[in-house]
């Protein structure tokens, strides 16, 4: 007997091994092809911190931007990508860097391409450098972010407030409601049980909605640039404007706002141009119409410090231009410090947002489970009391 039990025992062992063997691959495949897309704003930031690097380094050597590029990727090195050598490519043919890049959308981000053309605008492309580095760590914390939505989304809200109220909906309450009617001599469900499970089209709609949304939201978080530049197209305007009522994009918007327009008013461009150089630099239409709406406001002779109110829609940039113009050693030291607040206040928002949606989130899966046990026991609490009365 001890022989035929450590038989089976083995038997058992094997078929585990061989299970394991075989669906190893499968959940090694899953949480790579996880962790690709959950971190790809993170690997467009880092090819072009290379390119802004690569840049760099050429400048320093005293080398012109078309130049420095075309030494790099001569060097024929896979690292730096299919789109640098396009690049590359682009320049070759004479192309300046600021129409290159257009013509390679994805080799860094709008903004940045923005940036490098205002740069290549005032001459000296390393004053907006550090601006450009400034702007890619928000990758970090677009991923922290969509590490908590991405999980919910995945392992809670489909599969316990979509598919599971709507299976025991449709395949097990019939069935439950007809042994509580015989056992019952033909008595209603209790009204708790029929409101959870009467109006539970309306509410599977409504979540049904709601997991569309974070679809949409993971679809545009993988599509990136592109995906952005489709919905340009296709409804100009509303995109930006969507993207501007979020609060920490808003924050970054005025962060590079600022930056850029320090920058571009220390190399001693005209105040009107370096306001639209530095909407323009945030890639976005909302603060590029207020940038022009200063402009115009300039040039009917407003003072700076009141025109710019209208980038803003608190008086905060003001009063900070307000204190530059009284400060020595250029505006950009002077809101240097103005700018790592924005930067510290937008990843705030961003990741207390995360968090209190996946809270909600889990909330509401909670109530929903709560309200499926309470209506499935309900009835059988009934059929125990109409028992003992018997």
């Amino acid at each position: 007997m001890s022989s035929s039990f450590f038989t089976t025992l083995l038997g058992a062992v094997l078929l585990a091994v061989l299970s394991l063997l075989f669906y190893l691959p499968l959940v090694a495949c899953f949480l790579y092809v996880f962790y690709y897309l959950l971190t790809l704003p993170m690997r467009r930031a880092e090819r072009a911190r290379l390119f802004l690097d690569l840049l760099e380094m050429g400048l320093k050597e005293g080398r012109s931007p078309e130049a420095a590029v075309i030494a790099a990727a001569s060097s024929r090195d896979d690292a730096l990508g299919v789109r640098f050598h396009l690049l590359a490519a682009y320049l070759g043919e004479g192309l300046p860097l600021g129409a290159a890049l257009a013509s390679v959308p994805r080799l860094v981000p709008p903004q940045v391409q923005a940036m490098i053309a205002a740069g290549e605008h005032v001459g000296d492309l390393r004053k907006v450098i550090p601006a450009c580095r400034q702007l890619l760590k928000d990758s970090v914390s677009q991923v922290r972010g969509a590490l908590n939505y991405l999980l919910v989304l995945t392992f809670v809200v489909l599969p316990a407030t979509v598919a599971i109220p709507t299976i025991i909906r449709v395949m097990v309450l019939p069935k439950y409601k007809e042994v509580f009617e015989g056992l019952a001599e033909g008595a209603q469900l209790p009204a708790f049980t029929r409101f959870v499970f009467g109006t539970q089209d309306a509410f599977s709609g409504l979540m049904a909605g709601l997991v569309l949304l974070l679809w949409t939201a993971v679809f545009l978080y993988l599509g990136g640039p592109r995906v952005h530049g489709w919905i340009r197209r296709l409804a100009p305007g509303l995109v930006d404007w969507l993207v501007f009522l979020v609060p920490w994009r808003r924050k970054r918007f005025q962060r590079d706002f600022s930056a850029m327009f320090a920058v571009l008013l220390d190399a001693g461009l005209p105040e009107g141009e370096a306001v639209r150089l530095a909407a323009g630099a945030t890639a976005n239409r909302v603060m590029e119409r207020r940038g022009e709406r200063v402009g115009n406001q300039l040039q009917a002779g407003r003072k700076l410090t009141e025109a710019i109110q209208a980038m803003d829609d608190t008086a905060e940039l003001g009063w900070r231009l307000t204190n530059a113009l009284h400060r020595r050693g250029g505006f950009l030291r002077a809101v240097a410090g103005w700018h790592e607040s924005l930067d510290a206040k937008a990843f705030q928002m961003e990741q207390a947002a995360a968090q209190v949606i996946t809270a909600l989130l889990v909330l509401v899966n909670g109530v929903v489970v709560a309200a499926i046990v309470i209506g499935m026991f309900l009835p059988l609490v009934d059929l125990m009391n109409r028992m003992s009365l018997w």
